[in-house]
């Protein structure tokens, strides 16, 4: 059988948040599952937009249609590209990014492992109750327990079977766009290659105009294109 994926939740905007998730990454890989860990396997809109500032798109512009490539690619991962969630809480407030993914996996009846531990937290010392509701108020420790918690929650909740068609229309189009965005970025080995990764993006999801700059050309032919 396919090793199971894993959906990798949390905050990415330092250095030592990045390393975290990483690390939470690994130990998953480590013990049989395979992985989406969004700033390593899909991308960091810090870096893919300086590259496509460069090019000459207005930085308003590209930021938006980055923000669109980013949102549909985490929902298709979310819903159709990963099994299950493992969730990070830490922060001052959990990451914004993270709650919804873990709202639509909650919603879609995938399992979900939340790990925390960040003593902060907003409600006399619990964390908003629409937040732990999405795993049954249970969260783990320490970074050893992720895996057991997940292996668990597995065997208690099978992973669904994502049918797109029976899934609200917004939805539908959010993995269709995330589909042929990683399909593209997986044809032209764009991992961590924030230029291939703003030749992919361009194609995909910037906007046609006649302001738009030049597109570069990979190996002879433009990358595939699909009317967004």
């Amino acid at each position: 059988m396919d090793a199971l994926k894993i959906y990798c939740a949390g905050p990415l905007f330092n250095s030592a948040e990045r390393a975290e998730m990483t690390e939470i990454a690994d130990r998953l890989v480590a013990t049989g599952f395979s992985v989406y860990l969004p700033h390593r396997d899909g991308m960091e809109f810090r870096l893919v937009l300086e590259v496509l500032v460069s090019r000459g798109w207005d930085r308003t512009i590209a930021g938006q249609f980055l923000h669109e490539a980013i949102f549909a690619l985490d929902v298709f991962q979310v819903i159709q590209g990963c099994d299950a969630l493992v969730w990070n809480l830490n922060g001052r407030v959990p990451d914004e990014g993270a709650v919804s993914e873990a709202a639509i996996a909650w919603t879609l009846g995938k399992p979900i492992v939340a790990y925390q531990d960040d003593v902060r937290s907003l409600i006399s010392g619990r964390v908003n109750p629409l937040l732990m509701g999405l795993v049954d108020f249970d969260r783990v420790h320490e970074l050893d327990a992720i895996v057991p918690a997940l292996n668990e929650a597995i065997e208690q909740l099978a992973p669904p079977t994502i049918t797109l068609s029976k899934l609200p229309l917004r939805l539908q189009q959010a993995c269709r766009d995330g589909a042929a965005l990683w399909k593209v970025m997986q044809q032209e080995q764009a991992f961590c290659e924030n230029d291939v990764l703003a030749d992919c993006v361009t194609e995909l999801f910037a906007p046609s105009s006649h302001h738009r700059p030049h597109v570069p050309v990979r190996d002879g032919s433009p990358l595939m294109h699909t009317p967004h």
